[in-house]
């Protein structure tokens, strides 16, 4: 383990327990009743979109993200903007460093992480703004890096404001806490962003850890209080029939759905960094958001076409669609995502990756026989494993989610086929003859 930060040296171990639990208690608590109502306003809007006819379903995400473009570049300022135009008040609520991706959440987290005194909490309201406009209305985003984010500036505000001494675990512990009410799984949300902030060189010590146990756990515990129902998984109740099916399903599978959410990682980690006006970026990425959908309305469902990929998830189960058709369902899925992040919409991609992972493992699932929820829940942890890097998170998840021993253990060996493809797609991509605003690093994506 690291050494410990500043703020913990000279301290004992039950001293550093002491305060860890007691700022993982406080800031994962205010963090997950945040979480909790933020999220059912999301769900609230976006089931109200749901219901609208298909011209709406296209139109409404592109004007969320034209706000949500609107909100954080047009309203939001630059630090490098004259003083006599910015007042007191201005700098710190609204504005960000120069040449800052002010869509992106998880850069914060992932710069300020193991110094998180220095945490932005005060652009959170701001960014709060156009996680409704972008999530709320549609776009092909997800609720948990928003979870996550707003629980880590939480408790960031609650230590500074109260007792700077217990900043540092409040604020690890509200991120943790953020993911694990939303998905109901307490080491999600611990490893989450423990992995998250550790594959960008945080430091790994006692008070962080128990700051993020702690967090996952007052999460879970509050999901459990309120009784809330955030986010559906899909868990594996049939197991494989042979060992030689499990071994194709761990493949194929994992071989499929890594590369796609891989492929999709990278292309949404180098749009961020597009340095295009943002109305250019809101006019190219709009476009290609749009075709998306009008091709998803046509040969799936117009819902498909909505949010983090739930209406797409729906749509398979409910059909026969073919092995090409579930295919190309989920490259537009990732088109769609892919397009809304790099206009600049603000949300997550844990979740649209868990549905694009899905419908990937769909697409052999009938012709190799695997069960449906056996496909689909390998593939959807295939996507956090392969396409977002955080293989240990995908394992909490399949060990969270519970379902048949025997396919807990196909799709664990489905996620490991998958990080290792996932890792490979990214490796290749870095060969390619192209001029990245920024090198590949497959090992440090900031999503």
């Amino acid at each position: 383990m690291s050494k410990l930060p500043a703020s913990a040296a000279g301290s004992s171990p039950a001293s550093i327990l002491a305060t860890s639990t007691l700022g993982g208690v406080l800031g994962g608590s205010a963090a997950a009743v945040l979480v909790v109502v933020v999220t059912e306003v999301l769900k609230s809007m976006l089931a109200v979109v749901s219901r609208q006819d298909t011209w709406v379903l296209i139109v409404v995400p592109q004007l969320g993200l034209a706000l949500s473009v609107l909100v954080l570049y047009g309203f939001g300022l630059s630090s490098d903007t004259p003083s006599s135009q910015r007042s007191r008040w201005a700098a710190a609520w609204r504005t960000f460093t120069p040449r800052a991706v002010r869509s992106d959440l998880t850069g914060d987290m992932a710069e300020f992480a193991g110094q998180e005194e220095r945490f932005p909490w005060r652009l959170a309201p701001l960014r709060l703004i156009a996680i409704h406009a972008t999530v709320g209305l549609g776009a092909a985003m997800g609720t948990e890096k928003p979870a996550a984010y707003l629980g880590v500036a939480v408790g960031a505000a609650l230590g500074e404001c109260c007792w700077p001494r217990i900043l540092r675990p409040a604020a690890v512990a509200g991120g943790a806490a953020g993911v694990a009410v939303l998905m109901g799984i307490p080491l999600v949300g611990t490893a989450f962003i423990l992995e998250l902030e550790r594959r960008h060189h945080a430091p790994l010590n006692l008070e962080r850890v128990t700051a993020a146990l702690v967090g996952g756990l007052v999460g879970w515990l509050w999901h459990l209080a309120l009784g809330v129902n955030l986010i559906r998984l899909v868990v594996p109740m049939e197991a494989p029939h042979s060992l030689y099916q499990a071994v194709i399903t761990a493949l194929v599978i994992g071989l499929l759905a890594g590369s796609i959410t891989s492929v999709a990682g990278t292309a949404i980690y180098h749009a961020k960094f597009w340095q295009a006006h943002p109305v250019v970026r809101l006019a190219l990425g709009g476009l290609a958001l749009a075709v998306a959908a009008v091709i998803l309305s046509i040969i799936a469902t117009p819902t498909a076409a909505v949010g983090s990929g739930s209406g797409a998830i729906t749509w398979v189960e409910g059909t026969r669609a073919s092995a090409l058709t579930v295919l190309v369902v989920c490259l537009l899925r990732a088109v769609a995502t892919t397009a809304s992040s790099a206009v600049g919409g603000c949300g997550g991609l844990f979740v649209p990756f868990l549905a694009i992972g899905d419908l990937a493992g769909r697409v052999f699932a009938p012709s190799l026989e695997v069960p449906g929820d056996l496909a689909g829940a390998a593939g959807a942890a295939s996507g956090i494993g392969g396409g977002y890097h955080l293989p240990f998170t995908a394992v909490a998840l399949l060990l969270g989610q519970g379902g048949s021993p025997l396919a807990i253990l196909t799709c664990l060996a489905t996620v490991a086929v998958a990080t290792y493809a996932g890792t490979a797609a990214a490796f290749l991509l870095d060969r390619i003859p192209v001029r990245w605003p920024h090198p590949v690093e497959s090992d440090s994506y900031t999503f």
